[in-house]
């Protein structure tokens, strides 16, 4: 298998105090072949923007290692990791705060461009940019439009075509239909799906919604306060979810069901402190199954076949 970004126990540590350590992320494994989508899901403040800007490299790690294309990205110097940051790009949440309300669609598509001195003629920089608007469903007349002109499913457009100007291998979707309607959601996921059909590219797309991550995901991993509970390809995952936290969550997604019982799962208790955590799962306050175990020792992701791995006392073969 052609593993594209590959990183081994990453660590995100934020210093909020003498001695006092928020683990935001906390020794997550990522693999992702190239070509294929893993979705990251999990309640907001469970670390996945954070891991996303770690694999990224906007933000530095505290600890792990990193490998895209199979080369250890801190063996890399200056200039080299510069041409590996063409490689990767991100989509981010919202598509206004993420432009420039004082640059056109042609200025913030342009931007990343001109930065990598990618054309010396004016002439074929606007070409490629009314091809680029072309891919991404972004008729013409918007070229000289500015954000505050645009709907938002038009800006996530803009922000999509800035991210494929430099044709990258590797894009980070940073909830990116979250703050869209439902309708436009759709339409924004079917592009990102017919891209990665017609060239290739390898996503990882983070998320709350976990319907929106069941249709375009190969493969999901479930984080919970800095940590990786569970994983497992999609369909596996909904079908057979492990993990109690992962069970909840699924069972909170909207059913088309008519003068039914709710069967949603209420959690319970209160959420780990992520500073300076203590031994033990994390979610052991919160779920049902909970026993004095639980609080013993910290649970590495066991494989349960089928690709499917979770970190829980239930399934511990140690």
């Amino acid at each position: 298998m052609d593993i594209l970004v590959k990183g081994d126990k990453l660590r995100k540590y934020f210093q909020v105090g003498p001695k006092r350590l928020l683990h935001a992320v906390d020794d997550v494994d990522v693999e992702i072949p190239r070509g294929t989508t893993l979705g990251v899901v999990g309640e907001s403040g469970c670390g996945k923007s954070t891991l996303a800007r770690v694999v990224l490299g906007l933000i530095p790690k505290t600890g792990g290692k990193l490998y895209f294309d199979g080369r250890d990205l801190d063996t890399l110097t200056k200039k080299e990791k510069a041409e590996y940051r063409r490689q990767m790009q991100i989509i981010f949440q919202d598509p206004y705060s993420s432009l420039d309300p004082r640059m056109s669609v042609y200025e913030s598509i342009a931007e990343p461009l001109d930065m990598n001195h990618v054309f010396s003629k004016k002439a074929e920089k606007l070409d490629y940019i009314m091809e680029l608007m072309e891919r991404v469903g972004l008729a013409a007349r918007f070229i000289n439009a500015y954000p505050h002109e645009m709907d938002g499913g038009r800006r996530q457009r803009v922000c999509i075509a800035r991210a494929l100007a430099l044709n990258p291998q590797f894009i980070v979707c940073d909830e990116p239909v979250s703050a869209l309607d439902v309708s436009i959601q759709a339409q924004i996921l079917n592009l990102l799906m017919d891209m990665q059909d017609s060239t290739g590219l390898t996503y990882m797309f983070i998320t709350h919604d976990m319907s929106v991550v069941k249709h375009i995901s190969n493969e999901i991993m479930v984080m919970y306060l800095g940590q990786c509970v569970e994983r497992a390809p999609s369909k596996e995952l909904f079908e057979n979810p492990l993990h109690p936290y992962t069970q909840a969550l699924l069972s909170a997604v909207p059913k088309p069901v008519i003068n039914r019982m709710s069967n949603t799962e209420i959690l319970r208790g209160e959420v780990s402190n992520p500073i300076n955590p203590p031994v033990g799962c994390r979610f052991a306050p919160r779920c049902k199954f909970c026993t004095e175990a639980c609080t013993q020792k910290n649970f590495e992701l066991a494989d349960q076949g089928n690709r499917h791995s979770v970190a829980c006392r239930l399934f511990d073969q140690a």
